[in-house]
């Protein structure tokens, strides 16, 4: 085998490593320029991160099982052997503030995955075909957002009664209806380009239009408002758990855990209320900092001020 045949083989064996680290490099350095122009957008990430974490490996973080009570234990203040303190039950708060987080991210993403799905099925059409199928649908919508968000989940959870399934698909309902009038904007704005007329001049099919030209040009609004309706899917999860209508005990929520124990002991153990509190504002402050940071990045009109 001659010299330059060995060469060529060698290089062609270490391209895709180096293609592999030139990527990593290339998204090491995103990170990097994002994080510099975007420092509360990067806070919001590395609370998002740190919440995902916690979720994922609740097991492994937390120190006692949630509903773990603790011998001589009872409302503890916080300490070097109990972090956050324990409750009026003896279960160690850090570790329940941990089991909460798994419930928030569960739901938070559960609902933004079907509410989005509905928005952009329903926005992307009615945008799309227009005519009476437009007035048809956007009609439905207003009727829709004319009622109280709050009242309509009330209303659809006082009829399925409390469960996680039920919180995600009351609270996708009331979501899917405010998004899909903003992807139904960027919808026209692209079906309006030259690109998607040239498409419809050389015969493309609706569905090929819709899945190659239509959705690639709004996944940036889409990613904007997963981003930030995740904070929003949060908060009304913590807000139905403080009402009654969230996870059912012993499983703990962070509304759940602010308005059972956290309320009655709010004065001999402000901790039980304070810390579920303290998670329900990081976790927004996070998902929404991490959006308003993606929707500048990624919105072509606010790329310029961006930077």
């Amino acid at each position: 085998m001659s010299a330059t045949t060995s060469a060529t083989i060698e290089l062609n064996d270490t391209a895709p490593g180096a293609r592999r680290r030139s990527a990593a490099v290339r998204w090491v350095v995103a990170v990097a320029r994002f994080a510099w122009r975007k420092p509360l957008g990067a806070l919001g990430g590395v609370i998002v991160v740190a919440m995902l974490v916690m979720a994922a490996f609740a097991e492994q973080i937390a120190p006692y099982r949630f509903d773990e009570t603790i011998r001589g234990a009872r409302m503890t203040p916080p300490s070097a052997a109990h972090w956050l303190g324990t409750d009026n039950l003896s279960r160690d708060m850090w570790s329940r503030v941990v089991y909460g987080a798994r419930v928030s991210v569960t739901v938070g993403f559960a609902t933004i995955a079907l509410a989005i799905v509905v928005a952009t099925a329903i926005g992307v059409s009615s945008a799309y075909f227009g005519g009476v199928w437009d007035l048809a649908v956007q009609r439905v919508v207003d009727a829709w957002l004319s009622f109280p968000y709050l009242v309509i989940v009330l209303s659809v959870m006082a009829v399925l009664g409390p469960g996680l399934l039920n919180v995600v698909l009351s609270l996708a309902v009331i979501i899917a209806a405010v998004n899909s009038r903003v992807i139904r904007g960027a919808t026209i704005a692209v079906a309006q380009t030259t690109y998607v007329e040239a498409a419809r001049a050389v015969g493309c099919g609706h569905g090929r239009i819709i899945v190659r030209h239509i959705l690639p040009n709004v996944t940036a609004t889409v990613i904007i408002l997963a981003t930030i309706g995740l904070g929003t899917a949060i908060l009304a999860e913590s807000a139905l758990s403080f009402l009654g209508f969230g996870v059912p005990p012993p499983y703990p929520a962070w509304g759940a855990m602010l308005s059972g124990s956290g309320r009655t002991y709010m004065f001999r153990a402000p901790w039980m209320a304070i810390w579920p509190g303290v998670a329900i504002s990081l976790a927004v402050f996070g998902f929404n900092m991490l959006g308003d940071a993606l929707r500048d990045v990624l919105d072509p009109r606010l790329r310029g001020s961006a930077r």
